[in-house]
């Protein structure tokens, strides 16, 4: 690993995606060989999805510039105009991508309360598929987030959700933005990390280190047909292997170094719970913090006095990533100690 080479002094919290490409990925893209992807003679670009849909036992695998259009293009390559979908209602595909599927789509979302373990009980799954009646959207799809929220999908309950799902006659789809923080934390591989799944997107930018850049992974014909879906989307891009390159570099010098990652949301949550803050136990890179909202306003502006850079909410979440040392850590745990308004 190269390091990090993030603004000097500034200590972001806010999200994994915050990272900047460090020298080694630099170089890989300075030194990509490129073509134009829309032609389909991106070399790099091609290479990206060769090696993505082997590492992930799949038939065929595209670029796209990000996760939501990579989501959004997969939704609507599985489900037509009028049908539906079943997702959490905390799910980035139906909560956080502005509606997508039924702006651009007409794919109905049927939003489902999710489990202490992010899933969906079997049980509303089966209450939630429509019968045969054409009075209703016609259910196609069960959509998955792993990890969500932090947490890691147990492997028993994903079995069930896509064994049952495909018993009823669904398809599935897994927005595995970070699935690479999943395979680490369980150790295992790719394809044990994505069993079950018709569909799967992967987000090189979250955790990885890539500045852009997700990947959709499936069978041929379907991503056949979310290429067509991409380029309507507006996601056909020209010399991206310039971004390919970094997505390549991450894929080989980025993943188990999660495993850092992980350690260090530990070593934050271990550190706030000892300065009195009610932290949630992390599972992956996510810690959570309860902020009375009386506290909100104050404790972002004294964390900014800190140069800390943090998304405050009465939930308040802080990611731990490769661009945040153990060192850093130190003075955000600091920080929240030397806070003097905690409500108690």
């Amino acid at each position: 690993m190269d390091g990090s080479n993030a603004t000097s002094g500034a200590i972001d919290v806010r999200s994994d995606t915050v990272t900047r490409p460090t020298p080694g990925m630099r170089a890989a893209m300075a030194a990509a060989e490129v073509g134009d992807d829309v032609f389909g003679d991106d070399p790099t670009v091609n290479r990206l999805q060769a090696v993505a849909a082997e590492r992930f036992g799949r038939e065929s695998a595209l670029f796209f510039p990000t996760g939501t259009q990579s989501n959004l293009a997969a939704l609507m390559a599985h489900c037509g105009r009028g049908d539906e979908f079943l997702v959490g209602q905390e799910a980035h595909t139906y909560k956080y991508e502005q509606g997508g599927a039924a702006v651009l789509g007409s794919i109905q979302p049927q939003p489902l309360e999710h489990e202490a373990h992010g899933g969906i009980a079997l049980g509303r799954i089966a209450a939630a598929i429509k019968s045969d009646d054409y009075h209703f959207a016609r259910t196609r799809l069960l959509a998955l987030e792993n990890t969500i929220g932090g947490r890691v999908l147990p492997p028993q309950y994903q079995r069930e959700a896509t064994d049952f799902a495909h018993s009823r006659g669904l398809a599935t789809h897994l927005d595995g933005a970070r699935i690479f923080n999943v395979i680490v934390k369980l150790k295992v591989a790719e394809p044990t990390a994505t069993a079950g799944f018709d569909s799967v997107s992967v987000c090189l930018s979250k955790g990885l280190g890539a500045p852009a850049g997700s990947l959709l992974l499936g069978p041929r014909a379907l991503i056949a047909d979310a290429r067509r879906w991409r380029k309507a989307l507006g996601g056909g891009m020209r010399q991206s292997g310039v971004l390919a390159a970094a997505g390549l570099y991450a894929l080989e010098n980025h993943v188990q170094r999660l495993a850092e990652d992980h350690e260090n949301a530990e070593y934050l949550a271990a550190g706030l719970r000892a300065a009195g803050l009610k932290v949630s136990v992390p599972q992956t890179n996510v810690v959570y913090i309860e902020v009375s909202p009386a506290q909100v306003a104050g404790l972002k502006a004294h964390l900014q006095g800190r140069g800390i850079i943090a998304t405050v909410a009465p939930r308040t979440r802080l990611m731990t990533h490769m661009d945040l040392s153990r060192a850093k850590i130190d003075v955000v745990i600091q920080a929240f100690r030397e806070y003097p308004h905690w409500a108690h």
